[in-house]
């Protein structure tokens, strides 16, 4: 599959800034055996990276950093590996400098989110698109996205991706009738389709919006409200003197409900910085988001605390993000903040019982289908020889019978490909 030609000259930009770092994550923290996976079932480590909280680790010391091409293997041999290592993948997506180029991205995101792009449900005709309830207010929206796409664009490609864009919203709501559109989602969507093809973009949305931005798709804000109220109990366990001043000055939480209903694809400038983000929060618990809004808060306190007291100055300070923000240090703060407060032990504080959030609650259904996935390679012969996967609800049907013989021999036939492939990635020169 093709990824959007008019991305060409701005993701090469974007790789060649990535280039410019050389040291990203800390090997003993992922467990990698950087020369095989074990057993054909992933980089060395799993076991032990389960125990914490579902393989999340976020320390990251320098001095024992793997390089970029060392990290490029670590990637590649987990999307190899059968079935995929999906717990060494989050673990790559979680750890400083995340997948590193969008090339990457479009290999690992959708194995991050169970999306097998060889088998996406086809596209509606126009006129059933265009039928929905929401249709005229995303296209209003998407009119109204000239921002989010590169700058230097021609007028024709943007015109181009903007009515891709349309149409993958719309696929989403048209095929989830539950679902209802809000204001941000398509800053979301626009984020994946200048990484992925539309396709896949949509396969990938489509995913996300029945797991991690159910809540935001009711028909009203209840649930987001819940999961905004989070934040206070977060910061208030990491510093109960900053929770106490923005109590006294009745700010509340709205200054932050753009960056968790967007994934703060609406208020980043940076879009190097966007998918980085989306690179930790597709790794991780849906409530992430909100665990990093409170690591920018807990960031900028010495600016809060010296601020009046009131609702106008701390509102109108926090909710504009800083250029400058070191996201990378950001990212970590929020997994220890997470690790150190798990949801439920906040569930009561935050008003939230934790059944009541469609997101929270599927969070662990959605995490155990991720990790049976099947490899690209063999995803692709599988859809040539015309095999479905087998169902996720333990269903077997006479061609899903076929497919144990099937990818036992498929699997046989490409590890002496994938062992060419990996060797090979072991000498690129891109350094």
């Amino acid at each position: 599959m093709r990824r959007n030609t008019f991305q060409i000259d701005y993701k090469n930009c974007s790789v060649r800034i990535y280039r410019k770092t050389e040291a990203f994550c800390d090997v003993s923290s992922l467990g990698i055996n950087k020369n095989e996976c074990k057993d054909g079932a992933g980089i060395g480590g799993s076991k032990s990276l389960h125990s914490r909280h579902k393989g999340v680790h976020y320390s990251t010391p320098a001095s024992d950093a793997i390089t970029r091409k060392q990290k490029t293997v670590a990637i590649t041999k987990a999307l190899q590996c059968d079935p995929v290592d999906v717990t060494s993948l989050r673990q790559l997506a979680i750890s400083r400098g995340g997948l590193i180029t969008d090339e990457l991205r479009y290999l690992a995101w959708p194995k991050l989110v169970n999306v097998n792009i060889y088998n996406i449900p086809p596209k509606p005709k126009a006129s059933v698109l265009e039928a929905h309830r929401d249709y005229n207010q995303v296209v209003l929206d998407v009119n109204r996205s000239l921002k989010r796409f590169p700058p230097g664009m021609k007028d024709d490609q943007r015109t181009v991706l903007q009515k891709q864009l349309v149409d993958m919203i719309m696929r989403v709501l048209v095929r989830h009738k539950e679902l209802h559109y809000y204001q941000g989602y398509h800053d979301i969507c626009v984020s994946f389709l200048l990484v992925m093809n539309d396709d896949i973009a949509f396969y990938i949305m489509d995913k996300l919006s029945t797991n991690h931005l159910r809540d935001f798709m009711d028909s009203s804000m209840d649930r987001t409200k819940c999961m905004l109220n989070y934040l206070y109990p977060i910061i208030g366990k990491a510093n109960p003197v900053l929770k106490e001043f923005l109590d006294r000055s009745e700010t509340g939480t709205i200054f932050c409900l753009p960056w968790l209903i967007t994934w703060y694809g609406h208020v980043l400038n940076d879009f190097r910085h966007t998918v980085r983000l989306y690179d930790f929060f597709l790794a991780c618990h849906p409530l992430m988001p909100i665990y990093l809004a409170a690591a920018i808060v807990l960031y900028r306190q010495d600016e809060v605390l010296q601020a009046d007291c009131d609702m106008p100055s701390v509102h109108s300070l926090l909710s504009k993000i800083p250029p400058d923000l070191p996201f990378e240090d950001l990212i970590s703060r929020a997994g220890d903040l997470y690790v150190q407060y798990p949801p439920k032990q906040l569930a009561n504080e935050a008003r939230l019982q934790y059944k009541h959030s469609t997101t929270i609650s599927s969070y662990m259904n959605f995490e155990e289908t991720t990790q049976s996935q099947r490899p690209d390679t063999i995803l692709k012969q599988l859809r040539s020889l015309n095999i479905s996967e087998p169902s996720v609800d333990g269903t077997e049907s006479e061609s899903s019978r076929l497919v144990k013989v099937s990818v036992y021999v498929l699997a046989t036939a490409v590890s002496a490909a994938a062992f060419a492939v990996l060797n090979t990635a072991a000498d690129w020169g891109w350094f």
